[in-house]
């Protein structure tokens, strides 16, 4: 009911904005748009320092002009506000989380004290200067008490687990995919701006697809175990990376890890599943950087677990500008039992000849593997992701080929 209760005051709330624009109160509307774009107290999205951009006026106005344009959503408003991805360009998933956020931040604050209170969270008296008050629809300053973020004292909302979807159940990609190309013209427009002109002028075929995910709602379901990033998110760690310097300057070696780590989880993921960071051993003597668990689901998969007995894959980051015999004993000696013979070195660079023929001595006199991933694996994984062309594990494979075909017949 109470889920049900606050959907209905942010369809609500949105389809408020068309009123104000029939009203004349144009620039009202634009203000409270631009004002609830962007929600930093609950950091969702793709931000690194929880600080997102609120969309300008040319994007408020494309928006309210879905108001005017289409005679549907004039004589009624929006069913699903999150559609504004079919219709608007710069609109996805992200910013259909910040507007819900926006609208519904009053909930919020009383559910973050609520949890705070429940858990023995501090707190502390803030002043959040755009709270949308749902009696007035419009944006107030409210004073309340919310717990700080230590690093920066920004005010902290909390958002109920439940919420958390893995993306927008409507949204730009699923439509394109999973409806355009298959129920309108498998081999129709491509790019992203000449599609949304076309659903603007066809909103039957919107409503259509409206229809087909209403009746499909039984499987909007979240991953329990695990989330992978966006391909947003993915880029962008991606870019970080191959711009941090090598070496530990400004903990440089820290930020790689922090990157590469859930880059590596979401480009692997389902084929590798159940990565751990920082995995240590019950002694705490050994932490390796990141473990997989290998559920042979793949062809390449299934082959190192039956030459290497590779149960579990070991990655050891090294954000080093040359890689080194010692980084190769290092993992070498995490090696044995459930994680068998096989493991992978993320590096920056190809290394050096000595350190490819210790590579190659180690399978000739132990039958161990260890491949290395460089910065151009990291983009080619990237590029795959994002481009869905191939598994970027394909990426992992090709190198293990190359790595075969070196070692000694």
């Amino acid at each position: 009911m109470q889920d049900n209760s606050l959907h209905t005051a942010t369809i609500n709330s949105f389809n408020n904005l068309g009123y104000l624009l029939n009203k004349g109160k144009e620039s009202e509307a634009i203000e409270i748009l631009i004002r609830t774009s962007e929600c930093n107290e609950v950091g969702l999205g793709n931000s690194k320092t929880r600080i997102g951009k609120p969309i300008g006026e040319k994007t408020a106005n494309d928006i309210l002009s879905l108001f005017k344009s289409i005679p549907q959503v004039n004589q009624s408003g929006f069913v699903h506000f999150e559609s504004i991805q079919l219709f608007v360009d710069g609109i996805s998933r992200d910013r259909i989380s910040d507007f819900t956020c926006s609208f519904i931040k009053s909930f919020l604050v009383d559910y973050t004290i609520e949890q705070c209170e429940k858990y023995g969270i501090p707190i502390q008296k803030v002043t959040l200067d755009s709270i949308y008050d749902y009696r007035k629809n419009k944006i107030v300053s409210e004073q309340t008490h919310l717990p700080i973020n230590p690093e920066k004292g920004d005010p902290i909302l909390l958002i109920p687990k439940r919420w958390i979807r893995s993306i927008p159940w409507i949204n730009f990609d699923d439509y394109y995919s999973n409806f355009y190309i298959k129920e309108i013209d498998e081999n129709g427009e491509k790019e992203r701006i000449p599609l949304l002109n076309y659903n603007r002028h066809n909103y039957d075929v919107v409503e259509t697809y409206l229809r087909i995910r209403e009746q499909q709602q039984a499987n909007c379901k979240n991953d329990p175990i695990f989330k992978p990033i966006s391909k947003t998110s993915v880029s962008k760690k991606a870019s970080t990376i191959l711009k941090l310097p090598t070496g530990k300057t400004d903990n440089a070696d820290m930020k790689f890890e922090d990157n590469a780590c859930p880059l590596l989880a979401t480009v692997f993921y389902p084929q590798l599943d159940f990565a751990q960071e920082q995995s240590r051993t019950i002694s705490g003597v050994s932490i390796r950087d990141l473990v997989f668990y290998n559920n042979k689901s793949y062809d390449f998969l299934e082959e190192i677990f039956q030459k290497y007995d590779c149960r579990q894959i070991v990655f050891e980051l090294k954000n080093v500008k040359e890689l080194n015999n010692d980084h190769v004993d290092q993992l070498n000696r995490y090696l044995k039992d459930q994680f068998g013979r096989f493991g992978v070195l993320v590096t920056r660079n190809e290394p050096p000849k000595k350190v490819t023929k210790n590579i190659i001595d180690l399978w000739s006199g132990q039958r161990k593997c260890i491949l290395v991933l460089t910065d151009e694996d990291i983009k080619m994984m990237n590029t795959l992701y994002s481009g869905n062309q191939r598994l970027p594990i394909d990426v992992l494979k090709k190198r293990y080929i190359e790595f075969t075909r070196n070692c000694p017949s």
